[in-house]
């Protein structure tokens, strides 16, 4: 198969962008920098690199979609609710979340139907870190944030945040940025609530290495060959 052809297939963009990317030097085949259009390769013996990140060529999907308050963290749901799965109508291969977002809470959560990363993400040995935005009522005292890392007893064992920081502060009202490695069931919320600060509204910012930015609600978008990477190294794919 041209090397073209492969690259199109695994996601890289149009024929045309994947032969640009050949012509910048951006491609190796087997460590081999690739400039001529047209080389016959082996998806499944040769290893195809863009960036310096394995390319994959086994039909897998990467997704980040913006999830609004509201929608259950679902594929499908048996009571017609709003779902995950209402956003990725019209797509041949079957997709699931990688955990879970609150129904309440809005933000980042990833779609894919790579299995063993999916696994990896949310298993508690990889210790893959979230980031969240919470709006809650003050005033707060200066020790929240050290309360917050040394941990937080609750019903189901202590909570430890791995940072703290107050995003913006207009009269009582704050916006303050936790980050964990924690993932029980609303554990934000819980942690807050328990130091005597319950959340008003919470939105996650950050899966690992991959940031919500600018990512509007209800908004899916295709994760990048280089976030991909990111991703894979973080859980040592």
């Amino acid at each position: 198969m041209r090397l073209q052809k492969v690259l199109a297939q695994a996601g890289l963009g149009s024929r045309r962008a994947c032969e640009e990317l050949i012509d910048r030097g951006r491609v190796e085949v087997n460590g081999q920098r690739v400039r001529e259009q047209g080389l016959r390769v082996d998806p499944d013996r040769d290893e195809i690199k863009v960036d310096g990140l394995t390319v994959e060529t086994q039909g897998h999907l990467f997704f980040a979609l913006n999830k609004p308050e509201g929608v259950v963290s679902t594929m499908e749901d048996p009571d017609g609710r709003q779902c995950l799965g209402d956003y990725v109508t019209n797509r041949e291969t079957r997709l699931f979340h990688v955990g879970r977002l609150d129904t309440e809470t809005e933000g980042i959560i990833l779609l894919t139907n790579h299995g063993e990363l999916a696994h990896r993400l949310t298993h508690p040995r990889y210790g893959v870190t979230k980031t969240y935005l919470a709006s809650i009522v003050g005033p707060i005292p200066r020790d929240l944030g050290k309360r917050l890392k040394e941990g937080i007893e609750l019903e189901d064992g202590f909570a430890r945040a791995d940072s703290f920081r107050v995003v913006e502060n207009v009269g009582r009202n704050y916006l303050v940025e936790v980050s964990l490695h924690e993932g029980r069931k609303h554990i934000v919320r819980r942690m807050l609530a328990e130091a005597g600060f319950p959340v008003d509204r919470l939105v996650r910012t950050k899966f690992g290495p991959i940031a919500l930015g600018d990512q509007k609600p209800g908004w899916l978008r295709r994760l990048t060959i280089t976030e991909v990477g990111m991703l894979m190294r973080e859980v040592g794919l």
